[in-house]
């Protein structure tokens, strides 16, 4: 006899014959044509539901597939600005318009991490998973990066075994020899040196609320760590100006300031340096600071609390500030930095900023590994 099937559209015709063999046949047959169609109708669905474009038109004179983020050095204006368009049109999407889009079906992601973190462990396997992807997350314990295995090792291993590695370690010339040895990106989740997802954060938070990040002054009071580091790769480069106040010895290095000091006469814009924190906030739209005890420093507590002395920020820092200032911190933050009076105020955006480590990190991945075009209107940067 003949079987007829007919499901959206498809028609099976098998024939029958009645011994028993032909009947599972019959049924590991129709099992198979089933798995088959299930599979070709969810792809149509994928292809209508995920609507963006690819090819070589996406990306034009912005190259960012491929590439790995070390530091914000290596990029030029156009390049910075597309990763945040990118970001909020993830997050314009996904979060306000409620759509799936899973750009990275099919992907993996190494996480790496010597130094614990909630924000970067946290925006990075939400973030992987949300748009289809699988993070692994690896401890010291886990790999126990350049003693168990080499690092030459561990770059040339996670490759075959990952699309892409995110590393968060104390040395950054770890990323250096990661990036060296390996045939996929490798993203800096921090180091010693640059911390430049958390700028990507940043730069996001301040479009977002001032609606323009040219012609902002953003004055650094604390530190002269690898959050500043990474301010001052890319700040002149969106056409914001930067003062810095950090006290004696505390000073930002000396080679990054001297890379910093020619990008912002390149572009136009003022890099300044002081000791005094009041000098710093004058005329500035943010004011940002971070921990001045940085892990791997705690030693050093009682001695950078002391030296540290009169760089809290507090309501009189941003009375000399511009009218409109706003207060930015990475977190976690302690009250030596800043008082609760500004960290909890309208002034503060520091939740809004940890947020947009989410939407900053998946913007930057779908960078490295699609050919993603953004749907909504280019941001006015």
């Amino acid at each position: 006899m003949t079987y007829h099937a007919v499901s959206k559209g498809i028609q099976f015709r098998v024939w029958i014959l009645p011994a028993l063999g032909f009947q599972r046949r019959f049924t590991s047959t129709m099992f198979i044509l089933r798995n088959t169609f299930i599979h070709s109708l969810k792809t149509v669905q994928y292809n209508q539901v995920k609507n963006f474009r690819v090819g070589k038109g996406c990306l034009e004179s912005v190259q960012l597939k491929g590439r790995s983020f070390l530091t914000l050095k290596d990029f030029n204006p156009d390049e910075i600005k597309h990763i945040l368009w990118v970001s909020a049109d993830l997050k314009h999407r996904i979060k306000l318009q409620g759509q799936y889009l899973p750009l990275l079906q099919g992907k993996s992601i190494a996480m790496i991490f010597e130094k614990r973190s909630t924000r970067t462990r946290m925006s990075t396997e939400t973030g992987f998973s949300l748009l289809g992807g699988h993070p692994c997350f690896l401890t010291p314990q886990d790999i126990h990066l350049g003693v168990n295995e080499s690092t030459t090792d561990t770059a040339r291993v996670l490759s075959g075994l990952a699309d892409i590695v995110l590393a968060r370690v104390y040395s950054h010339s770890t990323l250096e020899q990661l990036d060296k040895e390996a045939s996929v990106p490798i993203i800096n989740g921090l180091s010693d040196l640059y911390h430049p997802i958390q700028i990507l954060a940043d730069l996001l938070t301040l479009q977002e609320h001032y609606g323009s990040l040219k012609g902002l002054t953003v004055a650094w009071i604390g530190d002269g760590n690898n959050v500043l580091h990474s301010l001052m790769m890319s700040l002149a480069k969106l056409g914001v100006s930067l003062r810095i106040a950090t006290p004696k010895g505390y000073e930002p290095n000396a080679t990054v300031t001297q890379e910093a000091q020619c990008l912002f006469k390149q572009f136009g814009t003022e890099l300044q340096l002081f000791s005094e924190p009041m000098e710093a906030a004058q005329g500035s739209n943010v004011l940002v600071t971070d921990t001045w005890i940085s892990m791997g420093q705690e030693e050093e507590k009682k001695k950078r609390i002391k030296d540290f002395q009169g760089y809290q920020i507090t309501m009189q820092t941003g009375s000399v500030a511009a009218p409109d200032w706003t207060f930015l911190h990475c977190l976690p933050r302690k009250s030596e930095e800043v008082n609760d009076e500004v960290f909890y105020s309208t002034r503060s955006l520091v939740f809004t900023e940890a947020e947009n480590r989410k939407w900053t990190i998946m913007g930057l991945m779908v960078c490295m590994l699609t050919d993603y075009s953004p749907q909504i209107p280019k941001l006015n940067l």
